[in-house]
């Protein structure tokens, strides 16, 4: 049975790993691979809108993605973005990144290959991962703007589409200590903390949401 105050906690840190930015046009959107076809129905729905001219998708497999995407996470994503409409002549894919640094990475050097000139980007990720991807990219790729963007999902609806709730909250925990630690490992630039934030991620590591925390 979870408690009230690690639902309230929880909530706390889904409210913190969105960078609530206002989404505007920009250089070109690049979608981050990982289990969630999300990622590419919002990147699909965002060049509709005129957001981006050009979408980029960037991931190999994972072990959480090698049955549900045996071709790749961009490629996977791709097919999703063509099936909503979206022209082949507009998504690029990426297929070999493991890591977020690597999706800015070799998406970056994707899109200098391709001479396409990027001066912001639109970084789509799970909801949860829009502030590590924006501070990833921050530290990656210093010279162009980031907007981060996700799916626009209440936080219940999300556990309710994962379907586990105990993974969700583990998973808003390894993603809150990522930001702690991977600045003085030189994979991110640092974010602000800030108390209620630090606490809420004390207590649901003191409760047992731990199975998603990094070993360094």
């Amino acid at each position: 049975m979870i408690s009230e105050q690690s639902w309230a906690d929880a909530r706390v840190l889904w409210d913190y790993h969105q960078m609530h930015h206002e989404l505007r046009p920009c250089s070109v959107a690049i979608g981050l691979g990982s289990h969630d076809l999300g990622v590419a129905d919002t990147a699909a729905a965002l060049y509709k809108r005129g957001m981006a001219p050009l979408i980029v998708f960037t991931g190999a497999t994972s072990p959480t993605t090698r049955e549900c995407m045996p071709r790749g996470e961009g490629v996977h994503y791709r097919e999703r973005a063509l099936e909503l409409g979206v022209p082949s002549s507009a998504v690029l894919v990426e297929p070999k990144a493991r890591n977020t640094g690597e999706n800015v990475r070799l998406s970056r050097a994707l899109l200098e290959k391709a001479g396409v000139h990027v001066a912001s980007a639109l970084l789509i990720s799970k909801p949860y991962e829009e502030r590590r991807a924006y501070a990833t990219a921050r530290k990656v790729w210093p010279e162009v703007e980031i907007v981060s963007a996700s799916t626009s999902m209440l936080f219940d609806d999300y556990v309710d589409s994962i379907g586990n709730v105990r993974l969700v909250f583990d998973m808003l925990v390894g993603a809150l200590q990522r930001l702690l630690i991977y600045p003085a490992q030189g994979f991110t630039v640092s974010q602000s903390v800030p108390d209620d934030v630090a606490a809420a991620y004390e207590r649901l590591t003191a409760e047992g949401f731990t199975s998603r925390l990094a070993s360094g």
